[in-house]
C-alpha cells in the first residue's frame, strides 16, 4: 500500500495545472515532443521541458529519444487509467455547470489506447450483454462466441493477449460508468481506426488536449457496430 508521502509526491505531480493539461494531451495515446505539449499548455519551451522532466522522474511519463526529437508518453495505462478516473471525480465534485466540452467530446474519444465515451459505454455492456465477454480473475475473459465475434470483427485477440491485462473496467469520466481497458481494449479501438470505422481529430488540435483525443463515428462505423454487436447506428 502507498504510503502518505507516496500519494502526496503523485497529487504534487498532478495537481500543477500546467502539466494537468500535458498529461490531458497525452491521454490522446500520441507520443509527443516538447514542443508539441508546450504548446498545447501554452508555455515556452524551458517551461514544458521542466515539468516534463518532473513528469518522468515522477514515474507518469516516459522519454524516447529518436534523432534530434524526445517524443513524451504516458508511463502505462494504469496512468492513463488514474488520470481519466480523477477526471470523472473532479467533474462530480465540482459545481453543477453544463458539460463544457461538447457532444462529440462526450460521444466518443481516445482515454490513453483505448475508447471511452458513450460509444465505449455502450460498446461494453454489449460485449456483456450478448456474452462476448464474461467475468474472470480481475476483469473479463473472452468467450467462445466472443472469440469468433470479434475475430469477425477483425480484432486481433492474439495481440490482445500479449498485454498484461486482457480485460477490465476503467471508469468513463463523463457516463460515470465503466468502459473497457486492457488489451482486448486496445484492439478493439485499433480495429475501428484501421478499418475507419472511427476517424480521429486532425493535428490542427495540438493546441487543444482535449480535441486531440476526440473521435468520429463513420457511417460505415455505425453500419458496422449495428450489425456485430446491436450498437445503434
Amino acid at each position: 500500500m502507498s504510503s502518505p508521502a507516496d500519494l502526496a509526491r503523485l497529487a504534487d505531480l498532478l495537481g500543477d495545472p500546467t502539466r494537468a493539461v500535458m498529461l490531458q494531451a497525452l491521454l490522446a495515446g500520441e507520443a509527443l515532443t516538447a514542443g508539441e505539449l508546450a504548446r498545447a499548455a501554452g508555455i515556452g519551451a524551458p517551461a514544458a521541458s521542466a515539468h516534463l522532466a518532473k513528469l518522468a522522474e515522477g514515474g507518469l511519463v516516459v522519454v524516447h529519444p529518436q534523432g534530434r526529437h524526445r517524443y513524451h508518453r504516458l508511463a502505462s495505462e494504469e496512468v492513463a487509467a488514474a488520470i481519466e478516473t480523477l477526471g470523472g471525480l473532479a467533474a462530480a465534485t465540482a459545481p453543477q455547470r453544463r458539460w463544457p466540452h461538447g457532444e462529440a467530446f462526450r460521444t466518443a474519444r481516445l482515454c490513453y489506447d483505448h475508447l471511452a465515451g458513450r460509444l465505449a459505454v455502450a460498446l461494453h455492456g454489449a460485449l456483456v450483454g450478448r456474452g462476448w465477454i464474461q467475468p474472470a480473475a480481475g476483469g473479463w475473459t473472452a468467450t467462445t462466441a466472443g472469440e469468433a465475434g470479434l475475430a469477425a470483427m477483425g480484432v486481433d485477440l492474439k495481440a490482445a493477449r500479449t498485454a498484461r491485462r486482457f480485460a477490465c473496467d476503467c471508469m468513463d469520466w463523463s457516463e460515470r460508468r465503466p468502459h473497457l481497458a486492457g488489451g482486448l481494449a486496445r484492439e478493439i479501438a485499433s480495429c475501428c481506426l484501421r478499418r475507419h470505422w472511427l476517424t480521429r481529430a486532425t493535428a490542427e488540435c495540438v493546441g487543444d488536449p482535449l480535441a486531440r483525443r476526440r473521435l468520429a463515428l463513420t457511417p460505415e462505423g455505425g453500419r458496422a457496430l449495428h450489425a456485430a454487436l446491436g450498437l445503434a447506428a
